[in-house]
């Protein structure tokens, strides 16, 4: 399986993520995880989080964000690269 992004694992459940600027918009489908996450936004370029049944929220840096479980949710492309500290439970 193909993914719109590159990822560096840093420790156990802790990976760093990287979307391109070149990322393909039709790539980053809605999805779930299979466990909690919190993401620490390193870098944002309008970049947005959009949860189920909610409207989209720009991510802002050095915030963090969590993803429960099994909730669906995307990311929307800004105007440059996106990265992201993730940290699984």
């Amino acid at each position: 399986m193909s993914f719109p992004f590159t990822e560096t694992i840093l420790r156990p459940k802790i990976v760093l993520r990287e979307f391109s600027e070149g990322t393909n918009e039709e790539e980053l489908v809605w999805h779930q995880d299979r466990e909690d996450r919190k993401i620490k936004i390193i870098e944002a370029n309008g970049w947005k989080l959009q949860m189920d049944n909610q409207l989209p929220v720009l991510l802002e840096e050095n915030k963090i964000y969590t993803i429960p479980a099994y909730e669906f949710h995307r990311v929307i492309k800004g105007t440059g690269k996106l990265v992201v500290l993730i940290e699984k439970a």
